[in-house]
C-alpha cells in the first residue's frame, strides 16, 4: 500500500482540522484531528528526515496553526488555512518528503 505523503498528512491536518472546527461549531473536535495529523506526520518527518528536520517541521506547523489566526483578520479564514496548509506541504516536501 502506498504511503501518504507527509506533505499531505500535515497539510490535510490543518484544512481538516479547522473544517471540522467550523462545521460541527465544536472547537475541541478540530483541535483532535489537528493534534493527530499532526502527531502523524511527526513520525514520519522523524522516519525520513532524523529528529531535528522533525522538531523544525512541527515548530512549523504548530506556528502555521498559530500565524492561521492572525493571518485570517487580514485575508478571511478559508484563504489563511489554505495558505498556511500550503507553507508547511511545502517545508515538508523540501525537508522530507523530497528523499523518501
Amino acid at each position: 500500500m502506498a504511503k501518504v505523503p507527509a506533505a499531505a498528512v500535515a497539510a490535510g491536518g490543518l484544512i481538516g482540522g479547522y473544517g471540522v472546527a467550523r462545521w460541527t461549531k465544536k472547537r475541541q473536535l478540530g483541535g483532535v484531528v489537528l493534534a493527530a495529523a499532526g502527531a502523524a506526520a511527526a513520525q514520519q518527518w522523524r522516519q525520513q528526515a532524523g529528529g531535528k528536520a522533525a522538531g523544525a517541521l512541527t515548530a512549523a506547523y504548530v506556528a502555521a496553526f498559530a500565524g492561521s489566526h492572525t493571518l485570517a483578520k487580514k485575508v478571511g479564514a478559508w484563504p489563511a488555512v489554505f495558505g498556511v496548509a500550503g507553507a508547511v506541504a511545502l517545508a515538508s516536501w523540501v525537508v522530507a518528503d523530497r528523499q523518501g
